[in-house]
């Protein structure tokens, strides 16, 4: 009969441990959303500027009266400067809005009609996070410091 050391499976154990801590750790740091990369900040300005620039306008001010309905009962484009709430939210938050657009239940209200467009079939992750950077780059030190505090409290809930 072949039997193993238990040392063995002890190893085994380990190293299928270490293995996933590796991949998990490489996973998250490529998923960083980095407002101080200054390359992923420029390859974000020139994403925002071509495809988000039209509604959240191009100094990211967002749309006139964006607090109030639009006649269709939808709301209008939030800023994503200082004066908006985007840097209310965790960056999966973030991430999955322009991915999957403002899901109703998700990411927003049950029942919420939204003009804002899912970005998954046209950007790709690398290129949302790049958005996001661009974003979280224009911010005061004061919104950057919160927005990163809720982004962990979020994480470490998860």
């Amino acid at each position: 009969m072949n039997e193993r050391n238990p040392f063995h499976w002890l190893l085994g154990g380990a190293t299928l441990f270490l293995v996933g801590a590796i991949a998990f750790a490489l996973w998250e740091a490529r998923s960083t959303i980095d407002p101080t990369d200054k390359a992923l900040v420029a390859t974000g300005k020139r994403i925002y500027d071509s495809r988000c620039s039209a509604c959240h306008r191009p100094n990211l001010e967002g749309q006139s009266g964006w607090r109030e309905r639009l006649p269709n009962g939808r709301m209008p484009a939030p800023p994503h400067d200082a004066s908006g709430h985007t840097w209310h939210h965790p960056d999966a938050v973030l991430f999955g809005i322009v991915k999957e657009g403002l899901v109703p239940g998700k990411y927003a209200p049950p029942n919420h009609e939204s003009d804002m467009p899912a970005f998954g079939s046209i950007l790709s992750d690398n290129e949302i996070r790049a958005v996001l950077a661009y974003i979280k780059s224009t911010w005061p030190e004061k919104q950057l410091a919160h927005q990163l505090k809720i982004d962990r409290e979020f994480q470490s809930r998860r």
